[in-house]
């Protein structure tokens, strides 16, 4: 399969494209067209490719990206992608803190931020708005989503689907009912809050690399609907299970409001210095 269409609302694409080992290309909210797609937040879903490489990823988002008439969020906007983009031309800064203490992937993140020294990319050290409450902020996605599910839920139709936990989409759905709408319209006052604030951060800045799953950068950038390019950069070993495997990492690369380009460009100047996204597993 050369590529798939994913959707991402809070991790759809950067988070299947970090475990399946492949590149994955989260565009700026309104950049595609949603017609046609399930709905599960209004102000928060986005549609984007998943494929083997950065360069894929712009061939398709240029095939696809644009307004058709049928979503009023999409628009069209420039998309002056170029695989020969000199890296030392942008101006990319790193999610600092973000990389600081111990998680899963940290060896191959620094390990990513050395390979775009050694290209010559000057990387400026930024912190993004983590002060706001990000997390309520995300409860725009389960109200929004309750919305969108609403005949379900009152024609009790809910009932019939298998999962039924208590953090499960059924009981997601019922408990949202319950959030009044002043709380829901602060957090969309928040959210206008956190976009100023992501965009002094992006001002100065042609793309952001961060951990795919640490420093809050993947709810942010989804509130605020920055683009992201998911980068594989790890195959780290797993000592349980009967078979010999490993488990694939990945770095992310965000880029300013409506210019996906620049993160692209990053992402596959970081590509032509590994090999990541070549390796696939053994077929036996």
């Amino acid at each position: 399969v050369p590529f798939a269409i994913g959707s991402e609302t809070l991790g759809s694409i950067v988070s299947p494209s970090t475990r399946c080992g492949v590149t994955g290309h989260r565009p700026t909210f309104g950049a595609v067209s949603r017609h046609g797609a399930m709905a599960l937040s209004w102000s928060m879903d986005k549609l984007g490719p998943i494929a083997r490489s950065a360069l894929d990823c712009a061939l398709v988002f240029d095939a696809v990206r644009g307004s058709d008439g049928e979503d009023p969020a999409a628009v069209d906007v420039p998309f002056p992608f170029s695989d020969s983009t000199d890296p030392t031309d942008l101006r990319v800064g790193y999610v600092a803190s973000a990389f600081e203490g111990d998680y899963e992937n940290k060896t191959a993140d620094q390990r990513s931020l050395q390979v775009l020294r050694d290209r010559g990319v000057s990387l400026e050290a930024v912190e993004l708005p983590t002060d706001l409450p990000i997390g309520a902020m995300l409860d725009t996605l389960e109200v929004e989503g309750a919305a969108a599910f609403d005949e379900l839920t009152r024609s009790d139709r809910d009932d019939e689907l298998v999962r039924q936990g208590e953090d499960t989409w059924p009981n997601v759905f019922r408990a949202a009912r319950f959030v009044p709408a002043v709380e829901y319209i602060q957090m969309d006052r928040l959210r206008v809050r956190l976009m100023e604030r992501m965009h002094q951060v992006m001002s100065d800045l042609d793309a952001l690399v961060s951990p795919s799953f640490q420093g809050g950068t993947l709810g942010i950038t989804n509130l605020t609907g920055h683009p992201c390019v998911c980068v594989p950069n790890a195959f780290r070993p797993v000592d349980e299970g009967a078979d010999e495997r490993r488990q694939p990492g990945s770095i992310s690369i965000v880029g300013p409001l409506y210019r996906d380009a620049p993160a692209l460009a990053l992402a596959h100047t970081l590509q032509q210095e590994t090999d990541y996204h070549t390796r696939r597993p053994p077929i036996k």
